[in-house]
């Protein structure tokens, strides 16, 4: 019982402490149909005020001073730095051009950040080609710079290379002459290319199309708005905008402000460009244009499917289009029909649905059409379409997920890369022929022993409704069910997005320290299709946090643990899954974690990337009741017992700002009657958790377990006794 002893001290005397520096409250009530509702901390959404940004600036120190008496914090950080050094070097952006040109992101063990390379076929010499931190070194600033985007051209000759800095999304694009070692000096901006469609090189490699962002405030309600497909030719002056496909450019086609008007991508041998109006609805109206039409300055853009024909993923093959459609069907079904007449309701179905596996991707080769499909979003499988037959291939070894990767519909080059919960991503080239995978790693594949004895088990979770939710549970084999293992449970729920498996040695050495961790696959995400999407989405929403709470009372039943030991980790979106379950029910968890978290929706159209087609808007009385239901900080109620609460925001976070995580701690710091920690870290430094040097990344994650397993007790992170006790 002594570490018990400990932690009540030490949290004691952080709750007293914590009292003595509450934020500063200037109350605000709104009315939404007839509903009057109090935000007691309105004024924490001025990031000009000084009091605002002292009071984020003093809790963070706060954190820090709290965090550095943990010891073992840094465990994750190092272990995760010594795993680096034993593969020696990581790669990532693979790419590759049409002579067999390979270029990707390495970075070396001993190196922040990683740098550009290529080479000439698998076994080819290895070559340097860019360094990002030559990137504006004649300048006198503190700019640190990472890649986080490249794409080369057809032909390899040139390559994009999107540099981004702070942890901002907004970047700037340099093009390097790869046989000539030279960087052009014309510097192209106002540029997202990692979610706002990449860039689309030309036939014949002399410029590309890219989202052109009009305004660079991310702060500004117009940052996301009216943005613009362009034509960029290289060594041009690029202030100088070639509008291609846009509002602006394309009245006749109904494109609106909040549309992110973007061509996709095409292969070379295709005559034309398609285009669609994206948005965070899974299926977009889509144009298509004869390229030569585009390229000599003609706008006759014409319709090509709505959302109605509920079609995914398309493809160009010849006079044909082949595409993914749930159109009528519980999963998707592989399709084509004819891009001069098409009937997209009504096509040719090549791949009907199967009984519980999702089509989830495809690639055309000379060989056939090789698709993916998921069970739950976790056990995938390989087929390969061919003279109308649906041909299973067996994967290398049982895997979560599969990627594929081709050369194209006039190439048998076919690449898979298999990975899993406790399976380290290896990519294979596959012969059709002779039906056997061999491997082409160009990363090393390190050895970990350590986690020999891990095990992950894909489980089904009966609902209080009756929904079945898919859960991965990871753990030792020689674990015991005798309700005392350390859970942590992963979860998101929004947008369709699956959380596919994938190797993470965070997660592993979780459960090197005698803990489990849980992935609880919740409604809202895409796991089992469109219909799963829909049942987490607006009046929907609370189905995603209620499988959280189910999923957490089935571990504690089945005795994988207990109240006390379970921690719930939700990122972005997420917040919301996590923050209404520890809301609903502030009994059941011992701690939870909110990275930058969405956790006042209710204000969400207040902001830059408002997602009022994804959570609701309060101009719809029905959606503003389903915003009002999801927002955790409304959520709170004074004097509720709340577990011990990490939050996490970024100063530079143009997806969820800052303030949604800043007024969710702030009351919940004030409302609270636990003596339990509410901590609130804000990286000054960084965004959305992405655009960091790796070991920023790695530090902020294992800060996050460390405070996680202080919390549930294990004796490696408890403060020492000196420091606690009063």
């Amino acid at each position: 019982m002594r570490p018990l002893f400990i932690i009540t001290c030490f949290s004691s005397f952080l709750f007293h402490a914590q009292k003595t520096n509450l934020p500063p409250s200037v109350p605000a009530t709104d009315e939404y149909f007839g509903v009057k509702i109090s935000d007691d901390y309105r004024n924490l959404e001025n990031l000009d005020d000084t009091n605002t940004i002292n009071w984020m600036k003093s809790q963070t120190a706060y954190t820090n001073s709290i965090l550095d008496q943990i010891p073992n914090k840094n465990y994750y950080l190092d272990k995760r730095l010594e795993f680096d050094k034993r593969q020696g070097y990581s790669l990532t952006n693979l790419k590759m051009a049409s002579n067999d040109k390979y270029f990707y992101l390495k970075k070396n063990d001993t190196e922040k950040v990683a740098k550009l390379y290529s080479r000439e076929g698998l076994s080819g010499k290895e070559e340097l080609l860019y360094d990002p931190s030559s990137y504006r070194n004649n300048e006198k600033t503190n700019h640190e710079f990472v890649i986080n985007y490249i794409n080369p051209s057809w032909d390899g000759s040139k390559v994009a290379i999107s540099m981004a800095e702070k942890g901002q999304e907004l970047a700037e694009v340099i093009v390097l002459d790869v046989n000539k070692k030279y960087i052009y000096p014309e510097v192209i901006g106002q540029i997202e290319p990692v979610s706002g469609g990449g860039v689309k090189w030309l036939d014949d490699n002399s410029g590309f199309f890219y989202l052109y962002y009009p305004t660079t405030d991310s702060k500004s309600l117009d940052f996301y708005k009216n943005t613009r497909t362009v034509l960029y030719k290289i060594g041009t002056d690029p202030k100088k905008i070639n509008d291609v496909f846009s509002a602006k450019n394309n009245p006749d086609l109904n494109i609106t402000e909040e549309h992110f008007p973007m061509i996709v991508d095409i292969d070379r041998e295709d005559q034309y460009y398609v285009a669609m109006l994206v948005d965070y609805e899974s299926y977009r109206k889509t144009f298509i244009i004869s390229k030569n039409d585009l390229l000599n300055g003609k706008k006759n853009w014409k319709p090509f499917y709505d959302p109605s024909d509920k079609v995914k993923n398309l493809d160009l093959w010849g006079d044909q289009v082949v595409f993914l459609s749930s159109f009528n069907t519980s999963f998707n079904q592989l399709c084509k029909t004819s891009i001069n007449n098409p009937n997209f309701k009504r096509p040719e179905i090549l791949v009907p649905e199967k009984k519980d596996e999702f089509i989830k991707s495809y690639r055309i080769t000379k060989d056939g059409i090789y698709y993916t499909t998921t069970k739950n979003g976790v056990e995938a499988k390989l087929y390969l379409y061919k003279d109308e037959k649906d041909i299973p291939i067996q994967l290398p070894y049982v895997s979560g997920s599969v990627n594929l990767q081709s050369e194209g519909e006039n190439s048998s080059g076919i690449w898979i890369t298999c990975a899993g919960w406790a399976n380290e991503g290896q990519r294979f080239r596959y012969d059709v022929k002779t039906n056997t995978f061999n491997p082409e790693n160009l990363a090393p594949v390190a050895k970990y022993p350590e986690f020999e004895n891990i095990v992950v088990k894909e489980i089904t979770v009966k609902g209080k409704d009756g929904e079945e939710i898919p859960v991965s549970l990871i753990y030792n084999k020689n674990l015991k069910r005798n309700g005392d293992n350390r859970v942590l449970i992963d979860s998101y729920g929004s947008y369709g997005i699956s959380i596919n498996p994938f190797f993470s040695t965070t997660y592993l050495l979780w459960v090197n320290q005698g803990g489990m961790v849980a992935v609880a696959h919740v409604r809202g995400g895409g796991e089992k299709g469109e219909k799963w999407r829909l049942a987490g989405l607006k009046e929907t929403k609370p189905n995603t946090w209620k499988d959280l709470i189910d999923c957490t009372e089935y571990l504690i039943k089945e005795k994988y643990t207990t109240k006390d030991k379970v921690a719930i980790w939700g990122a972005s979106a997420g917040g919301i899954t996590v923050g209404r379950a520890m809301t609903e029910r502030p009994d059941l968890f011992k701690a939870v974690i909110a990275e930058v978290g969405v956790m006042n929706p209710l204000r969400d159209e207040t902001t830059p990337n408002a997602q009022p087609k994804e959570f609701g808007t309060i101009k719809d009385p029905k959606e503003f009741k389903a915003l009002l239901e999801m927002d955790s900080y409304q959520h709170i109620k004074k004097g509720t017992r709340y577990p011990a609460t990490f939050i996490t925001g970024g100063i530079n976070d143009q997806r969820v700002a800052v303030w949604e995580p800043v007024k969710y701690a702030a009351k919940l710091m004030t409302s609270t009657a636990s003596i339990n920690p509410i901590l609130l870290k804000i990286d000054f430094e960084g965004g959305h958790a992405g655009n960091v040097p790796v070991a920023q990344r790695y530090s902020n994650i294992g800060e996050m377990f460390a405070f996680a397993l202080w919390q549930l007790g294990h004796p490696d992170y408890q403060p020492k006794q000196k420091n606690t006790e009063k």
